[in-house]
Protein backbone atom coordinates (compact mmCIF):
# COMPACT_ATOMS: atom_id res chain seq x y z
CA UNK A 1 0.00 0.00 0.00
CA UNK A 2 1.75 3.39 -1.14
CA UNK A 3 1.05 6.65 0.42
CA UNK A 4 0.01 9.64 -1.57
CA UNK A 5 2.83 12.24 -1.43
CA UNK A 6 2.24 15.51 1.11
CA UNK A 7 2.25 17.77 -1.31
CA UNK A 8 -0.69 16.63 -2.88
CA UNK A 9 -2.71 16.08 0.28
CA UNK A 10 -1.92 19.97 1.10
CA UNK A 11 -3.41 21.12 -2.55
CA UNK A 12 -6.78 18.76 -1.86
CA UNK A 13 -6.87 20.70 1.42
CA UNK A 14 -6.32 23.91 0.08
CA UNK A 15 -9.13 22.75 -2.50
CA UNK A 16 -11.55 21.44 -0.72
CA UNK A 17 -11.36 24.92 1.86
CA UNK A 18 -11.39 27.52 -0.75
CA UNK A 19 -14.41 25.33 -2.12
CA UNK A 20 -16.05 25.40 1.37
CA UNK A 21 -15.81 29.05 1.64
CA UNK A 22 -17.18 30.36 -1.60
CA UNK A 23 -19.79 28.29 -0.41
CA UNK A 24 -20.67 29.98 2.78
CA UNK A 25 -19.66 33.46 1.16
CA UNK A 26 -22.33 32.47 -1.42
CA UNK A 27 -25.12 31.74 1.11
CA UNK A 28 -24.41 34.64 2.90
CA UNK A 29 -25.17 36.79 0.35
CA UNK A 30 -28.81 34.78 -0.88
CA UNK A 31 -29.57 35.53 2.65
CA UNK A 32 -28.79 38.85 2.68
CA UNK A 33 -29.86 39.61 -0.46
CA UNK A 34 -33.47 38.02 1.12
CA UNK A 35 -33.53 39.87 3.90
CA UNK A 36 -32.71 43.45 2.56
CA UNK A 37 -35.91 42.46 0.25
CA UNK A 38 -38.32 41.92 2.79
CA UNK A 39 -37.62 44.49 4.64
CA UNK A 40 -37.50 46.82 1.70
CA UNK A 41 -41.10 45.37 1.27
CA UNK A 42 -41.74 46.16 4.36
CA UNK A 43 -40.93 49.66 5.14
CA UNK A 44 -40.52 50.88 1.74
CA UNK A 45 -43.61 52.31 0.86
CA UNK A 46 -43.85 53.82 4.01
CA UNK A 47 -40.88 55.67 3.78
CA UNK A 48 -41.07 56.65 0.21
CA UNK A 49 -44.74 57.98 1.13
CA UNK A 50 -43.26 59.99 4.06
CA UNK A 51 -40.34 61.59 1.92
CA UNK A 52 -43.13 62.16 -1.18
CA UNK A 53 -45.43 64.65 1.97
CA UNK A 54 -42.07 66.81 3.00
CA UNK A 55 -41.69 67.57 -0.10
CA UNK A 56 -44.87 68.37 -1.24
CA UNK A 57 -44.76 70.39 1.96
CA UNK A 58 -41.36 72.58 1.47
CA UNK A 59 -42.89 73.02 -1.78
CA UNK A 60 -46.47 74.62 -0.71
CA UNK A 61 -44.28 76.52 1.94
CA UNK A 62 -41.94 78.37 -0.57
CA UNK A 63 -42.93 81.61 -1.37
CA UNK A 64 -43.47 82.84 -4.46
CA UNK A 65 -42.41 85.83 -6.04
CA UNK A 66 -44.86 88.15 -8.08
CA UNK A 67 -43.15 87.43 -10.93
CA UNK A 68 -42.81 83.91 -11.36
CA UNK A 69 -46.64 83.85 -10.08
CA UNK A 70 -47.75 86.30 -12.81
CA UNK A 71 -47.45 83.69 -15.88
CA UNK A 72 -49.32 86.83 -17.45
CA UNK A 73 -46.59 89.16 -17.69
CA UNK A 74 -47.08 91.05 -21.19
CA UNK A 75 -44.12 92.60 -23.09
CA UNK A 76 -45.59 95.98 -22.33
CA UNK A 77 -45.40 95.40 -18.77
CA UNK A 78 -41.70 94.19 -19.12
CA UNK A 79 -40.69 97.45 -21.08
CA UNK A 80 -42.25 99.42 -18.31
CA UNK A 81 -39.40 97.75 -15.92
CA UNK A 82 -36.63 98.91 -18.26
CA UNK A 83 -34.47 101.93 -17.60
CA UNK A 84 -35.80 105.08 -19.11
CA UNK A 85 -33.82 106.33 -22.07
CA UNK A 86 -33.72 110.12 -20.41
CA UNK A 87 -31.23 109.14 -18.33
CA UNK A 88 -28.65 107.83 -21.06
CA UNK A 89 -29.61 111.16 -22.73
CA UNK A 90 -28.56 113.14 -19.97
CA UNK A 91 -25.44 111.30 -19.58
CA UNK A 92 -24.79 111.92 -23.31
CA UNK A 93 -25.78 115.28 -22.80
CA UNK A 94 -23.14 115.84 -19.73
CA UNK A 95 -20.19 114.68 -21.79
CA UNK A 96 -21.45 116.70 -25.44
CA UNK A 97 -21.37 119.67 -23.50
CA UNK A 98 -17.85 119.05 -22.13
CA UNK A 99 -16.63 118.31 -25.42
CA UNK A 100 -17.48 121.30 -26.94
CA UNK A 101 -14.82 123.29 -24.04
CA UNK A 102 -12.34 120.68 -24.32
CA UNK A 103 -12.29 120.84 -28.12
CA UNK A 104 -11.87 124.72 -27.96
CA UNK A 105 -9.16 124.33 -25.68
CA UNK A 106 -7.58 122.66 -27.67
CA UNK A 107 -7.31 119.64 -25.74
CA UNK A 108 -7.09 117.20 -28.12
CA UNK A 109 -6.98 113.80 -25.58
CA UNK A 110 -10.09 115.48 -23.29
CA UNK A 111 -11.67 115.99 -26.41
CA UNK A 112 -11.69 112.47 -27.62
CA UNK A 113 -12.42 111.29 -24.38
CA UNK A 114 -16.01 112.93 -24.04
CA UNK A 115 -16.91 112.39 -27.71
CA UNK A 116 -16.06 108.44 -26.85
CA UNK A 117 -18.67 108.81 -23.97
CA UNK A 118 -21.06 110.79 -25.78
CA UNK A 119 -21.18 107.93 -28.23
CA UNK A 120 -21.32 105.25 -26.05
CA UNK A 121 -24.31 106.78 -24.26
CA UNK A 122 -26.16 107.83 -27.25
CA UNK A 123 -25.85 104.30 -28.37
CA UNK A 124 -27.12 102.89 -25.01
CA UNK A 125 -29.96 105.17 -24.90
CA UNK A 126 -30.96 103.83 -28.61
CA UNK A 127 -30.66 100.06 -27.01
CA UNK A 128 -33.43 100.84 -24.96
CA UNK A 129 -35.96 102.16 -27.55
CA UNK A 130 -34.75 102.01 -30.87
CA UNK A 131 -38.31 103.27 -32.20
CA UNK A 132 -40.49 105.66 -31.18
CA UNK A 133 -43.74 106.56 -32.08
CA UNK A 134 -45.38 109.66 -32.67
CA UNK A 135 -49.03 110.77 -31.61
CA UNK A 136 -50.39 110.16 -35.06
CA UNK A 137 -48.72 106.41 -34.80
CA UNK A 138 -46.13 107.00 -37.16
CA UNK A 139 -42.56 104.84 -36.36
CA UNK A 140 -39.32 107.12 -36.11
CA UNK A 141 -36.47 104.55 -36.49
CA UNK A 142 -34.17 106.16 -33.92
CA UNK A 143 -31.17 103.52 -34.60
CA UNK A 144 -31.26 104.50 -38.49
CA UNK A 145 -31.16 108.43 -37.37
CA UNK A 146 -28.22 107.20 -34.91
CA UNK A 147 -25.81 105.66 -37.09
CA UNK A 148 -26.62 108.28 -39.79
CA UNK A 149 -25.58 111.06 -36.66
CA UNK A 150 -22.38 108.52 -35.74
CA UNK A 151 -21.16 107.73 -39.32
CA UNK A 152 -21.36 111.38 -40.52
CA UNK A 153 -20.67 114.42 -37.88
CA UNK A 154 -19.45 112.32 -35.19
CA UNK A 155 -17.39 110.72 -37.40
CA UNK A 156 -16.11 113.72 -38.75
CA UNK A 157 -15.54 115.47 -35.69
CA UNK A 158 -13.23 112.64 -34.50
CA UNK A 159 -11.33 112.95 -37.48
CA UNK A 160 -10.64 116.96 -36.53
CA UNK A 161 -9.78 115.69 -33.16
CA UNK A 162 -7.01 113.35 -34.43
CA UNK A 163 -6.28 115.93 -37.34
CA UNK A 164 -6.41 118.66 -34.34
CA UNK A 165 -8.24 121.06 -36.30
CA UNK A 166 -10.35 123.26 -34.23
CA UNK A 167 -12.21 124.87 -36.96
CA UNK A 168 -13.61 121.71 -38.87
CA UNK A 169 -14.35 120.65 -34.93
CA UNK A 170 -16.37 123.25 -34.23
CA UNK A 171 -18.06 123.18 -37.78
CA UNK A 172 -18.87 119.20 -36.73
CA UNK A 173 -20.27 119.92 -33.39
CA UNK A 174 -22.58 122.82 -34.36
CA UNK A 175 -24.17 120.18 -37.48
CA UNK A 176 -24.50 117.67 -34.80
CA UNK A 177 -26.11 119.82 -32.51
CA UNK A 178 -28.84 120.32 -35.89
CA UNK A 179 -28.84 116.90 -36.42
CA UNK A 180 -30.27 116.10 -32.61
CA UNK A 181 -32.44 119.13 -33.05
CA UNK A 182 -34.12 117.37 -35.89
CA UNK A 183 -34.31 113.91 -34.38
CA UNK A 184 -36.06 115.89 -31.41
CA UNK A 185 -38.65 117.18 -33.85
CA UNK A 186 -39.17 114.09 -35.85
CA UNK A 187 -39.89 112.36 -32.16
CA UNK A 188 -41.98 115.72 -31.32
CA UNK A 189 -39.80 116.52 -28.69
CA UNK A 190 -39.18 120.13 -30.59
CA UNK A 191 -39.02 121.68 -27.04
CA UNK A 192 -35.86 120.02 -26.30
CA UNK A 193 -33.82 122.77 -28.49
CA UNK A 194 -29.71 121.97 -28.15
CA UNK A 195 -27.25 125.10 -28.70
CA UNK A 196 -23.80 125.50 -28.24
CA UNK A 197 -23.06 125.50 -24.25
CA UNK A 198 -22.11 129.08 -22.85
CA UNK A 199 -20.86 126.97 -19.78
CA UNK A 200 -18.97 123.12 -19.50
CA UNK A 201 -21.48 120.57 -17.43
CA UNK A 202 -18.35 119.90 -15.70
CA UNK A 203 -17.02 123.44 -13.41
CA UNK A 204 -14.52 121.57 -11.88
CA UNK A 205 -12.59 120.32 -14.87
CA UNK A 206 -9.72 122.30 -16.52
CA UNK A 207 -10.17 122.30 -19.82
CA UNK A 208 -6.75 123.88 -20.53
CA UNK A 209 -4.68 120.99 -22.42
CA UNK A 210 -2.05 119.56 -20.04
CA UNK A 211 1.65 121.98 -20.24
CA UNK A 212 3.78 119.47 -23.12
CA UNK A 213 6.75 117.76 -21.35
CA UNK A 214 10.17 117.99 -22.88
CA UNK A 215 12.74 115.59 -22.91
Amino acid sequence: MGFEPIQNLRSKNKIEFMKNLIKAQTGGLILMVITLGLLLAVVGPSMFKAITLEAQAQEAAAPTSPEVADTGLDLKSFEARLPDQSHDMQDAGYHFANLWFAGDKQNWPLASYYLRKTRSYLESAVAIKPVRKTTAGTEVDLKGILDAVDHGMLAQMNKAIGNKDVAAFKTAYQQTIEGCNACHTACERQYIHLQVPNAPAASFIDFEPPPSKHP
